[in-house]
């Protein structure tokens, strides 16, 4: 059982959170996460020292009031506060500390906010990759990277679902700051030999995203306040949901299996391959909840893929990876521990 705080809020997850994989693996190996205070970052910071492995986490934002780490857990990570962008800083937390393996995570990951301001999203998400690889490329410890990318590095295509093999046709801000990443790391891999591979995940949800813009953290906050739900897009956009439970198996079992394997170069999907569209996922959340949909469609949406989801075939016979929660088992435990947060936050 895995408890979070909300830095001295004790909040306990539902049961089963968490993955099997080997904690021999990780024991005193030396593991770098850009990011690792956001969502996904956390959640892999909080597994790999249940693992015993020792942590060096790299943040723009350190010691968020909102987050799923404990005081205990905060306590035993290195923590440093500065960005990817800082080639020498990153660098230099690479070669004193002997990295072994890195999670690189740290991006500008909301799509609106890379459209108002691309510079800073080219910046992050493009040079801070680059800068993770080179500092790497200069260091003989490094064992695996694994870059997190994004299904829309794909662009938009007709054939549905996308495969690794679908070429990375990126047309906006965003989407093609994951599109070059991901050139970027085939790149040092093909180049250079760095053991490096890509992770493309359908919409990652779960317990602890803070983030209420993106939708299932927002519905479910709607629907346990009774606030009217609001809805950018027309509610017709098809995407598929995976339980970060899932994603952070996926990207653990990448990890361990990268160099054994030769997976280098290689990208993954990890999807659950269950596309829904936006209204049918809000009504779920609402019959979970126990709630009649409240929610408007604005349609203001712009630059939004109407139709997007991946194969996950590849994970599943290379890796062995397959996701363990369906949607509605995954959105009650959400459902759960957000209806545990608030209540505890009215305290």
């Amino acid at each position: 059982m895995i408890f979070l705080t909300n830095y001295g809020k004790r909040i306990k997850l539902p049961g089963g959170f968490g993955n099997d994989m080997s904690a021999s693996f990780w024991k005193d190996k030396n593991v770098l996460i850009t990011g690792y205070e956001g969502f996904l970052g956390s959640h892999i910071s909080s597994t790999l020292l249940n693992y015993g492995a020792r942590i060096w986490g790299l943040d723009i934002k350190i010691h968020r009031e909102q987050i799923i780490l404990s005081n205990k857990e905060l306590k035993r990570i290195s923590i440093i506060k500065g960005s990817v962008e800082n080639f020498s800083l990153v660098s230099k937390i690479i070669r004193e500390n002997k990295i072994e393996y890195i999670f690189h995570l740290a991006a500008k990951a909301l799509v609106n906010e890379c459209l108002k301001k691309p510079i800073k999203c080219f910046s992050t998400n493009i040079k801070g990759t680059w800068n993770v690889l080179e500092a790497a490329r200069n260091n003989n410890t490094i064992k695996a990277i694994i870059i997190a990318s994004s299904d829309k590095a794909y662009g938009s295509h007709k054939k549905l679902p996308y495969t690794e093999a679908a070429p990375l046709l990126g047309n906006h801000p965003y989407d093609v700051s994951k599109s070059c990443a991901d050139l970027i790391a085939y790149t040092y891999f093909y180049s250079y030999g760095l053991p490096v591979a890509i992770t493309r995940c359908g919409n990652i949800y779960g317990p602890g995203d803070f983030n209420f813009s993106r939708i299932v953290p927002d519905t479910i906050r709607c629907a346990l306040s009774e606030k009217a739900l609001l809805i950018r897009s027309d509610g017709k956009f098809t995407r598929d949901y995976v339980f970060v439970d899932d994603i952070i198996n996926g990207y653990i079992l990448l990890a361990e299996k990268l160099a054994p394997l030769k997976l280098g170069g290689e990208a993954f999907n990890f999807s659950s391959e269950n596309p829904i569209s936006v209204l049918e996922l809000v009504g779920k959340i609402y019959r979970i909840v126990g709630k009649k949909p409240n929610y408007r469609i604005l349609g203001t949406a712009k630059y939004e893929i109407k139709h997007q989801y991946l194969s996950a075939a590849k994970a599943r016979k290379i890796l062995g990876w397959k996701p363990r929660y369906i949607l509605k088992e995954g959105l009650k435990r959400t459902i759960k521990w957000y209806r545990d947060y608030f209540q505890d936050d009215k305290k």
